[in-house]
């Protein structure tokens, strides 16, 4: 039922959504005169100004409630991803529990919550969304091209939802074009998000592609991973006791019975 239920809520959302963004676009270029646009701080609420009236505080109002509801997806999406790098051994060990009662991956939340503390010391909203705009796109491109690789690597593999590969192809054509843009336009930016990015190559290339950690690591992390499960009151899906961090020669976790 569920699997049913997805491509149809994806046809419906994704096209009303676009028709919407769309739609209030062209109400800001209708009332509003290219300079006005380009001095407002904060387009929607003088757009709101100029043409609501009395009803000025309804498109701020809406703005919040937009911009919190974006919010609440990154961090359930964000979280599951420390969650699900975690399961696969690319992670602490300790980034694959869940609560005992309320069975959310509370230590995948608390990193998404450091994480997120430390980019706002950058103090300038206007940076941050650069660099982590043009990362997030790069990443959405190169998991769409992920997609396509599969398909051709691996066409056998179960699909409960396929989709036609020409959605994904011009996706991709656009996505380069916009990325090239924004290369062009802001090398500086997307340079240092490059940089930020790959400083994650050498954890990687050493903590998960090296092989199994040496034993003193071994000990520490299992020991750091016992003492967030006693902290935090978590433990693997299916309850269990913790273990030693997963190592890319080992299996991915699996659920204790």
């Amino acid at each position: 039922m569920i699997l049913g239920n997805l491509p149809r809520a994806i046809s419906i959302s994704i096209p009303l959504v676009t028709f919407l963004y769309v739609a209030a676009n062209v109400a800001y270029l209708a009332a509003m005169s290219p300079q006005e646009i380009l001095q407002s701080d904060a387009v929607a609420v003088t757009f709101g100004e100029k043409v609501l009236g009395p009803l000025a505080w309804v498109m701020p109002f809406a703005v919040a409630l937009s911009t919190f509801g974006g919010v609440n997806g990154s961090l359930f999406t964000c979280s599951r991803l420390f969650y699900a790098g975690a399961r696969e051994g690319h992670l602490p060990a300790l980034l694959a529990m869940i609560h005992l009662r309320r069975h959310t991956p509370v230590p995948a939340l608390l990193v998404t919550c450091v994480s997120t503390l430390l980019m706002l010391v950058t103090g300038d909203i206007y940076t941050l969304i650069n660099y982590v705009g043009f990362v997030n796109y790069l990443w959405y491109g190169v998991t769409v091209a992920g997609l396509l690789l599969l398909r051709w690597r691996e066409p056998e593999l179960p699909r409960p939802i396929k989709v036609n590969l020409l959605y994904p192809v011009v996706y991709l054509i656009f996505w380069g074009a916009l990325l090239l843009f924004s290369a062009w336009s802001e090398p500086l930016v997307c340079g240092i998000g490059l940089a930020i990015m790959a400083t994650g190559a050498p954890v990687y290339l050493l903590c998960v592609r090296g092989g199994p950690r040496p034993p003193g690591i071994q000990r520490a992390m299992a020991a750091a991973t016992k003492f967030g499960q006693r902290l935090l009151l978590v433990v693997y899906p299916g309850g269990g006791v913790a273990s030693d961090c997963p190592s890319p020669t080992q299996e991915p976790l699996k659920p204790h019975p």
